[in-house]
């Protein structure tokens, strides 16, 4: 039992589950954790903490934890890694280990033992502990060397015991780095356009942008304007409905995609379908679908409602042709068929669990007329294992295939516009967004109850953008549980996201390394940081990123502390870059040499003006409108800055030989944005020596409103507005064509050449 003061227990063990003791906000001032808040986030943590004697009892539990298992639960080493030990904890009686022998073998993904080997008899521990009347002794055992890079299962026994001790050990050797193309690794630089998938018009889609139209942007951008990487928001499966379910960033699951993105016209069983047909063209479907093409915001709801009870129609159809049998008996009888079944066989337990909590959703909004929350839901149906579940999923299996046959559709379709990349010879790709977190309400969190803490939220601490504070609502991974779990939910969330294209964004990076919690119930200002296995967690996606054979960008805005960068740049996960910050002391933006070269630049993002309303302060205005700012001088004063910001942008062009024909570098000369400046803008972030430059597509065109106003919910319509020309327009638009010419001129990629 530990001994002190309940103040010291307390500490002592919030350290000991990597809470820091304080922090230095982005302006350099400290902020010390207290006490209350150790508490709260220890107790979201699992913890009992009432006490100074249960406290007590808390640190020694954690000091049992690892000899409550004969192994730890992973190993993680880089590839070359030299002389290493890994723990055994046998269950031996005195003097046994004299008599004792430990064999274990090693055994690779694809079931082959690949190193046999074994000690004793006569055993040295290190280390002997009493432990619920049990003797149990620790020993170091020698890891084979030179492993190939990939995941091993080590399982390991006593020999000549009493009492057999039997263990496991996951085993991950990793690269030094993620994935770097050659391209890239030889000096190569790349462009590319980046949009909101959504956001897209066509002549065909039916009222936001699908994956059709993401293949053609692809083939368009890749193969004429000599783009080599096309960026996009999230593609995670959203509840799509207003106001708390529009944004990507918060997404119901990350493992799984958004069936909003889906062409029904791509589908040969919605064509076959003569329900579906006849429903297609009725008169009244016919004008919503125009209207919907039609309108500048995104209706999500009624689209993607027309879109379910079309896949609906779809999948009827798919199975009266593919399937025989009846429920939940169904077999696929024909190549389609069989296609789908591999892929819910492949995709296994998540798809089946994230299938069956779709289900149960529908199911309870009809029970009982209204929109439950999981944790509401009956106790037999709060947890994904429960017995109860596994019935409910065999009475309902034709509807639970369904939401597997929605996937299947989506990642076909996806798929395609991957390979669309390839045949355009894109250096990257396609480079979607993992969000930082999910809807704690959400079907992945329901999923992953045991390695989250429902007990808390994460954000960011208070700074400039947001002085008191950001909660988003999202509950954050439990990093000792995480661990304990072998990392499982992490490696398939990444595995999921990276397969999605030939780079990844990591929204808020930082989370490898330390994760603003929140409790809930507490203002965001008396959060606390919680420190991260980062070292295992990089290796991880070192490992996974060359596997897929993806780049990986880190978005490090914010608080970023010198040591994360350092360790981001040794990994090669690309800085996320924004124009608008990048700035010296002074206010005067940096020169394109200060940026890396192992960065991504981009002029803004989802969150921040687009280039149009930065210029002529849009923005500004809409908060004010809104009521965002303490008083009229607090406008004035944004103004004043933003103009000064004009200045520090017009000089910085004509420093480098940039400024348009005819503009001067005062901040009043250009009154609006144009598209010479825009162009111009770009360029200068094109000479700069980092390995990625962006255009959104956003500024390329002029649109003036952004995508997302942090700090509203309905009072500005977030993740809906579209762009203001077609996808058909755009390829005529001389300002995509000269601005790419411009572009490509200094980064010209493998097409174009």
């Amino acid at each position: 039992m530990y001994d002190g003061t309940e103040q010291d227990l307390l500490r002592l063990l919030a350290s000991r589950a990597g809470i820091s003791p304080d922090y230095h906000d982005i302006a350099g001032t400290l902020h010390v954790t207290s006490d209350e808040t150790r508490r709260a986030i220890l107790s979201a943590m699992g913890f009992q903490v009432g006490s100074g004697v249960v406290l007590s009892q808390e640190l020694t539990a954690l000091d049992e934890a690892p000899w409550q298992q004969p192994c730890d639960p992973i190993l993680i080493l880089q590839q070359g890694y030299g002389a290493t030990q890994w723990t055994f904890r046998p269950a031996l009686e005195e003097g046994e280990e004299q008599q004792v022998a430990v064999a274990w073998s090693l055994m690779d993904e694809k079931g082959t033992i690949v190193h046999r080997d074994e000690a004793g008899p006569g055993l040295n521990p290190c280390e002997v502990r009493s432990l619920a009347g049990r003797r149990m002794v620790r020993v170091e055992l020698p890891l084979v060397q030179n492993l190939e890079l990939g995941y091993y299962d080590l399982s390991v026994g006593t020999m000549g015991s009493k009492v057999v001790t039997r263990g496991t050990l996951r085993v991950v050797v990793a690269p030094p780095h993620c994935f770097v193309p050659e391209e890239l690794a030889r000096g190569e630089k790349v462009w590319g356009l980046a949009v909101q998938l959504y956001s897209l018009r066509s002549q065909t889609n039916w009222g936001v942008g699908d994956f059709t139209d993401l293949s053609r942007l692809v083939e368009w951008a890749g193969k004429e304007l000599g783009a080599g990487i096309i960026g996009l928001n999230p593609l995670h499966a959203l509840k799509n409905s207003r106001p708390h379910h529009l944004s990507p960033y918060s997404p119901t699951s990350r493992l799984f995609l958004n069936e909003l993105y889906i062409d029904l016209d791509r589908l040969p069983e919605y064509h076959a379908s003569p329900d579906a047909q006849r429903l297609r063209n009725s008169a009244e479907f016919q004008k919503e679908l125009e209207q919907a093409r039609a309108a500048d915001l995104v209706d999500s709801e009624s689209v993607i409602k027309a879109k379910r009870t079309m896949l609906d129609l779809a999948y009827r159809q798919f199975l009266k042709e593919n399937y025989t049998g009846t429920e939940p008996s169904l077999e696929p009888t024909t190549a389609r068929g069989w296609l789908l079944h591999r892929f819910i066989r492949d995709e296994g337990e998540s798809l089946e669990r994230f299938a069956v909590f779709q289900v149960l959703e529908e199911e309870r909004r009809l029970i009982e007329q209204s929109l439950r929350l999981w944790p509401e839901w009956p106790d037999q149906y709060r947890t994904p294992d429960s017995p109860a579940l596994r019935e409910f999923s065999k009475r309902h299996r034709k509807r639970v295939r369904f939401f597997q046959y929605m996937q299947w559709v989506a990642a076909d379709q996806l798929r395609a516009a991957n390979t669309r990349a390839t045949q355009a010879h894109m250096t990257v790709g396609l480079y979607p967004d993992l969000a930082l977190g999910s809807d704690r309400n959400g079907a992945e969190a329901w999923m992953l109850q045991d390695v989250l803490a429902l007990g808390a939220d994460c954000g960011a601490p208070p700074d400039a953008f947001a002085p008191q504070g950001q909660n988003w609502g999202f509950a954050p991974f439990h990093p000792l549980r995480l661990k304990s779990t072998g990392y499982r939910s992490f490696i398939e969330l990444l595995r999921k996201t990276l397969r999605q294209g030939g780079a990844i964004r990591i929204d808020h990076v930082m989370t490898l390394f330390r994760l603003f919690w929140v409790p809930r119930g507490m203002s965001a200002e008396a959060g606390a940081y919680v420190q991260y296995p980062a070292e295992d967690l990089l290796r991880i996606l070192a490992l996974e990123s060359l596997r897929a054979q993806t780049l990986v960008i880190g978005e490090d805005l914010g608080t970023v502390p010198d040591y994360v960068r350092e360790q981001l740049a040794r990994y090669k996960i690309l800085s996320y870059r924004v124009f608008y910050f990048e700035r010296n002391w002074d206010g005067s933006c940096k020169p394109p040499s200060a940026y890396p070269e192992q960065s991504l630049a981009v002029v803004t993002t989802h969150d921040l003006p687009t280039l149009t309303g930065y210029w002529t302060g849009e923005d500004i205005r809409l908060r004010a409108k809104l009521g965002m700012y303490a008083n009229e001088q607090a406008v004035q004063q944004a103004f004043e800055e933003r103009t000064r910001d004009r200045g520090h942008i017009l000089r910085a062009l004509n420093g480098a030989g940039l400024l348009p024909s005819g503009v001067s570098d005062r901040p009043d000369s250009v009154p609006v944005m144009t598209s010479a400046l825009c162009r111009a803008i770009h360029v200068y972030l094109a000479t700069s020596p980092a390995w990625v430059v962006m255009a959104n597509l956003d500024d390329v065109i002029g649109e003036v409103t952004q995508m997302n106003l942090p700090g509203t919910v309905d009072a500005y319509p977030n993740w809906s507005r579209k762009l203001s020309l077609s996808l058909e327009e755009l390829q005529r638009d001389e300002r995509v064509q000269a601005l790419a010419a411009a572009v490509c001129t200094l980064r010209p990629s493998a097409a174009t050449a």
